[in-house]
């Protein structure tokens, strides 16, 4: 193919959404397009490695992030709205451009850029982080706002929404509803903006999915359904080969600890021996949860690496370290997730089930032990626990949520043993990862992605 074919491709700030978009980039790369992608100079660290071996096919689009005008509703919100005033400066820089693009590829959040590519003329791909399970409780929820708030007048915490035209029809309490549905009201031009933009990616030429056929074909089918194409691509797991110009030691960033001195550590451990606990970039524990975690992780057998915010609202108990030295390894700050995961010694993964961790866990052939906290997680961890059967749950809720020690133990414990059917089933789910993304259905997909933007 031609470096004909060009793309913008644009992620919502924040390294959840960037990292996956810049693994597909790799791939579209790969496969001779031309890509512009819109970064702030702060993220450009993460895009320089697929710069240098791509100099002539990959352009980037430098903005500096708008000033963010708080929303008295949900932070969310107020980056959301920021974004679009960088609606003249794209423009500006299509009609300036002697090959424009023919379509951007846009985060599922950034609803707004459906308006930008009908200005310019363009097609609108949605980029989604996400799974399609979630996404098809996401889009049902904001459809169905207004009835639900009309059933729930009492704001009750233990309302159970039934979402029954998802399949399965998936039920959540009102409590795991993603905070930014929980503050929405008629009549609220911030809220209802964002709503409209949510619900009008279901209106955009194509939705790709950083997911694969085998794990959530069936939510896939219903979004094909729901948008009346078949232009749904499902192209993950959007993860790096030891080859890949990114690299999996260097995805994300730089090491908080010397990766001589962990992976030396790593390399002592046992075959599926150690299980890892991180939280994402996001997510802090506060005191309570992390002297219960702690607890837990004295109280139990296992060996561990336990990475945690470098700064925060909490800390390590004094002495954890040393009273934990003989088997676990602890770290303030950012590791390699996925080099991590994929070590032989790593068997378990306590998570906060956000997407691109389950992703990183399945290619990686991992159990979970899943702690949910906001937004999607919840629907991420219904999806591990108890529709695939590869997770059991530790503690599910916010910060005023707190676990057994006792039982977090015992199923860190558990969690390591051989013959769990959740391991089992993790290894078969991760056998149809692998070969999904080399020669299988998501190569199929992306392929095919590809060859119709070409037609454009």
């Amino acid at each position: 193919m031609s470096h004909s074919t060009h793309l913008l491709l644009y992620s919502f700030p924040g390294s959840g959404h960037i990292i996956p978009l810049l693994d597909l980039t790799h791939l579209l790369l790969r496969r001779g397009l031309t890509v512009t992608v819109m970064i702030t100079a702060a993220d450009t660290a993460l895009l320089r490695p697929l710069i240098s071996s791509h100099p002539s096919s990959l352009h980037t689009l430098l903005y500096s992030e708008p000033q963010i005008t708080p929303s008295p509703h949900h932070p969310l919100i107020s980056k959301v709205i920021s974004t679009q005033k960088l609606f003249d400066l794209i423009a500006q820089w299509f009609h300036s451009h002697p090959s424009p693009p023919v379509a951007i590829v846009s985060d599922f959040l950034l609803g707004w850029t459906a308006q930008l590519a009908s200005h310019l003329g363009i097609r609108r791909v949605v980029f989604s982080p996400s799974g399609a399970f979630s996404s098809s409780v996401i889009h049902t929820l904001w459809r169905d706002i207004t009835e639900i708030n009309a059933g729930n007048r009492e704001g009750d915490e233990r309302f159970l929404i039934r979402l029954r035209d998802v399949p399965g029809s998936p039920e959540f309490p009102w409590w795991q509803v993603p905070q930014v549905l929980r503050d929405y009201r008629d009549g609220n031009e911030d809220l209802e903006s964002f709503r409209n933009g949510m619900l009008g990616n279901m209106t955009s030429w194509g939705i790709v999915y950083n997911t694969f056929e085998k794990l959530e074909g069936v939510y896939l089918d219903y979004m094909k359904r729901l948008v009346g194409h078949d232009r749904v691509w499902a192209v993950g797991p959007l993860l790096p080969e030891e080859d890949s110009p990114i690299g999996v030691s260097g995805r994300g960033g730089s090491s908080a600890v010397p990766l001589d001195h962990l992976f030396t550590w790593l390399d002592k451990q046992r075959d599926e021996s150690v299980a890892y606990i991180c939280f994402g970039s996001q997510v802090v524990l506060n005191e309570n949860q992390m002297s219960a975690l702690t607890s837990a992780l004295e109280r139990s057998k296992v060996c561990f690496i336990l990475c945690v915010k470098a700064s925060g609202p909490s800390s390590i108990p004094s002495g954890f370290g040393d009273r934990v030295a003989n088997r676990g390894f602890v770290v303030e700050g950012w590791v390699p997730q996925l080099a991590v995961l994929r070590h032989r010694a790593v068997g378990s993964f306590v998570t906060h089930c956000g997407w691109n961790s389950i992703l990183e866990g399945i290619a990686s052939g991992v159990m979970f032990l899943t702690w949910p906290m906001i937004a999607d997680q919840f629907a991420n961890a219904a999806l591990l626990v108890d529709q695939l059967d590869i997770g059991k749950r530790v503690c599910e809720g916010g910060p005023e949520i707190v676990p057994d020690s006792v039982k977090l133990a015992r199923l860190l414990d558990e969690s390591l043993s051989g013959d769990r059917p959740e391991r089992v089933k993790i290894k078969e789910l991760n056998h149809t990862a692998t070969k999904s993304v080399k020669k299988g259905t998501s190569t199929r997909d992306l392929d095919t992605f590809v060859k119709l933007l070409s037609e454009i």
